[in-house]
C-alpha cells in the first residue's frame, strides 16, 4: 500500500478552491460562549489518555461546551481503516487527524484527541496546521510498567512475544514531547485530579470561563 507522505502538501486534484463558509469560527464561538482549541493527549498505550480525554470530554459537556473527542480506535474503524502500524502509516494516522481536528477547530469546537502519536516530527506537523494557542498538547505520562499493569487487552504481553510487530514502547519508539503545554502524571495522580488539571489550563487561557 502506497501511502502519501505528509510532506506533500500539494493536492492531487485539479482545479479547486478553498471555499470560506458563510458562518466563521468567531461567530460561532460568540455563540457557544467559549473559544474553540485542539487538546491533543499523547502517551503510551495504557497510559491513560483514552481515560483522561472522555472524563475531561464530559465534564466540559456537562458545563455546557461544544465538544468532540476523536479516539485512536474509533478513527481506525473507518477514517483509517486502511492504515496499519508501519512508521509511515503511523505517519498518515497522525496527518488526517491533524486535518479532520482542524476543522472542527473551524467548527467552533474543543476537539480532544486521544492517540499515542509517538513521534515529535508527526505531533509538530499537526501543530503548524494551526495558529500558535490553538494546539494544546497534553502529555499523559506514566512508567512502562504502570502502563503494562493496566493493559487488559494484553497487548504489551503479545508485544513482548513478538506476536504483535511495531508496538509503542515495546518494538517501536516513543519520543516524548520535549515542551508540551501540560505534563500529566497519570501514573500517580488520580483521574478526578488530571480533569482539574486540564480544566484550569482551560480557564488560563480563557478558553472557558
Amino acid at each position: 500500500m502506497q501511502v502519501i507522505s505528509s510532506e506533500d502538501t500539494t493536492p492531487k486534484a485539479q482545479n479547486i478552491v478553498w471555499h470560506k463558509a458563510s458562518v466563521d469560527r468567531l461567530a460561532r464561538s460568540e455563540r457557544s460562549g467559549h473559544q474553540s482549541t485542539i487538546l491533543w493527549f499523547t502517551g503510551l498505550s495504557g497510559s491513560g489518555k483514552s481515560t483522561l480525554a472522555n472524563a475531561v470530554n464530559a465534564a466540559l459537556f456537562e458545563r455546557g461546551f461544544a465538544t468532540y473527542l476523536l479516539d485512536g480506535d474509533n478513527i481506525r474503524h473507518g477514517l483509517c481503516k486502511d492504515l496499519g502500524f508501519s512508521d509511515s502509516d503511523r505517519e498518515e494516522n497522525i496527518r488526517r487527524i491533524g486535518e479532520v481536528a482542524k476543522l472542527f477547530l473551524d467548527a467552533g469546537v474543543i476537539v480532544l484527541t486521544a492517540f499515542v502519536s509517538p513521534f515529535r516530527a508527526d505531533r509538530a506537523k499537526a501543530r503548524q496546521l494551526v495558529a500558535e494557542g490553538d494546539f494544546l498538547e497534553i502529555y499523559c505520562s506514566a512508567d512502562l510498567k504502570v502502563c503494562e499493569a493496566r493493559d487488559t487487552k494484553g497487548l504489551y504481553a503479545k508485544a513482548r512475544a513478538g506476536e504483535i510487530k511495531h508496538f509503542t514502547g515495546i518494538s517501536s519508539p516513543y519520543e516524548e514531547p520535549e515542551e508540551p503545554e501540560l505534563r500529566i502524571d497519570t501514573g500517580l495522580d488520580d483521574l478526578g485530579k488530571c480533569v482539574e488539571i486540564v480544566l484550569m489550563e482551560l480557564i488560563e487561557r480563557k478558553i472557558i470561563s
